[in-house]
């Protein structure tokens, strides 16, 4: 027999004695339940009304001490009481009503009548009458309280013989209960007997040996034969242990080969700084040199953190000529606090042209270049200019120095392209390296001019068509630098 015959069986047959058991306490609970909430429904609907006579009351007394609005007044709690009057007056309707519950009824009809008599008497400005009205109220509420207390004391008498009665009834159900239970509780033990003897104990024995897998051992002695499910189960996990002994030994020398490349791995990035920890510590001091007064050297520090940033988070993508400029400016901030006065920064740009997206970082090597290389020596008087503007199709960029020039071999070897990426450039980006990236960009040559004479100073001219929305504006990483 298989499992799943066994366990449709037996279980349905422990289900129906477990029902049985159920629905004789579901019924002793029932009716003791029902009883309970009719009682206790009476009691508390008729000390709610006494509450919410009281409530009226207090309302009514600070309307005649201040008689603004009869809104609050005769507002919700008015219809509370009233609603609750009607649901005692139901109660009373739906089964012989006494002489009692007629009086309470009549006494909350009594209160709210008053109470109106008292709120039109404070609205036609006659306030006597308005109190007198109210100690009526007053006194009519105290016997709503007495008459109240009378209901709940009457209703309690009435129960009590019923309650004994259903406690009665309910220990004859409770000993028939007691047996049923002890039945499906014999039951449930022989059940519980028999499954774990052909089942969980197979179970059990599976459980062990996908343990004994986990820890790596996949030497499985032979198990018994079985003909049901747990049985192909069985034959399963010893072909799955045997498939991996050859599995694991095939990918030995592949594991080694990666444990080899995640320790390179490691060690590269165990020399690499994180940038987010960099930013974080730039602001923390950003902000001590804010407290301790030092207003300029959190500036400096502000700019280097956005200039780090822009470093790092932009070369994949173009920009606008626009964040290009606010770069280069943070830049100008960091070497004219170096610099002071000598060195002055003159900027002139058409705005029509801030929008033109160009490779990241293009113009500040050029800027860097001129401030190390050009006018770093000067005492006074130098001057670095940049300047935007439209050039019939196209957009020129011009950066122009008058410091000590470069000759004219250095200047055909730059631009032949010829050596590497200047030395001392912070970004590790020289002006080489831009000239291929905008080369890869626009998929054009010629597009950089330079002019200089030793001694005169270096005017570079950079001329970019403007690029259409449909034009591919993606960076090559190749050349980044």
């Amino acid at each position: 027999m298989t499992i799943r015959k066994k366990l449709l069986l037996f279980i349905p047959l422990l289900v129906v004695f477990a029902n049985i058991i159920a629905y004789f306490v579901f019924q002793s609970g029932k009716v003791v339940q029902q009883s309970y909430d009719e009682m206790l429904g009476r009691i508390l609907l008729i000390e709610q009304t006494s509450e919410s006579a009281e409530s009226n009351l207090k309302l009514l007394y600070a309307y005649l001490l201040n008689p603004r609005n009869d809104k609050a007044v005769q507002g919700p709690t008015e219809r509370q009481l009233m609603q609750l009057k009607g649901r005692i007056q139901e109660v009373s309707d739906s089964a012989a009503p006494s002489f009692a519950e007629e009086d309470y009824v009549n006494l909350l009809a009594t209160f709210l009548e008053q109470k109106q008599s008292a709120v039109l008497d404070a609205n036609a400005q006659d306030p006597q009458s308005a109190f007198e009205h109210y100690i009526e109220a007053e006194k009519t509420v105290s016997y709503i309280h007495e008459e109240g207390q009378r209901l709940i004391d009457a209703e309690l008498a009435y129960y009590r013989p019923i309650i004994e009665n259903i406690r009665n009834k309910n220990e004859r159900m409770n000993g028939l209960g007691v047996a049923l239970f002890g039945m499906n509780a014999l039951m449930g033990v022989l059940l519980a007997i028999w499954v774990s003897r052909s089942i969980t104990g197979p179970v059990g024995r599976l459980v062990a040996l996908a343990k004994q897998i986990a820890t790596g051992d996949l030497n499985i002695e032979p198990q018994l034969r079985r003909d049901d499910e747990l049985g192909v189960l069985s034959d399963a996990i010893s072909q799955m242990s045997a498939d991996l002994s050859i599995l694991i030994e095939k990918d030995k020398q592949s594991l080694e080969m990666r444990r080899l490349v995640k320790e390179l791995e490691l060690l590269a990035l165990q020399n690499q700084m994180n940038p987010h920890f960099l930013f974080n510590t730039l602001n923390v001091l950003s902000k001590l040199a804010i407290l301790e007064g030092a207003e300029k050297t959190s500036d400096l520090i502000v700019s280097l953190s956005n200039l780090l940033r822009y470093s790092l988070q932009k070369l994949d993508k173009p920009v606008t000529l626009q964040e290009e400029l606010d770069h280069i400016r943070e830049y100008v901030t960091i070497q004219q606090a170096r610099f002071r006065d000598r060195i002055r920064f003159d900027l002139h740009f058409d705005a029509s042209v801030l929008q033109q997206q160009i490779p990241a970082l293009t113009i500040q090597p050029f800027i860097e270049n001129a401030f190390l290389h050009g006018v770093a020596d000067m005492e006074t008087g130098a001057i670095i200019a940049l300047t935007l503007s439209r050039a019939n199709e196209d957009v020129q960029i011009e950066i122009s120095d008058n410091g000590k020039g470069m000759a004219e071999e250095t200047r055909l070897s730059v631009l032949r392209l010829e050596g590497g990426a200047e030395s001392g450039s912070s970004t590790g980006l020289g002006m080489q390296n831009v000239f291929k990236r905008l080369q890869l960009f626009y998929g054009k040559e010629g597009m950089v001019e330079i002019s200089s004479n030793t001694g005169q100073g270096t005017a570079i001219t950079i001329r970019i068509p403007v690029k259409k929305e449909s034009e591919r504006t993606d960076v090559s990483v190749v050349d980044r630098g």
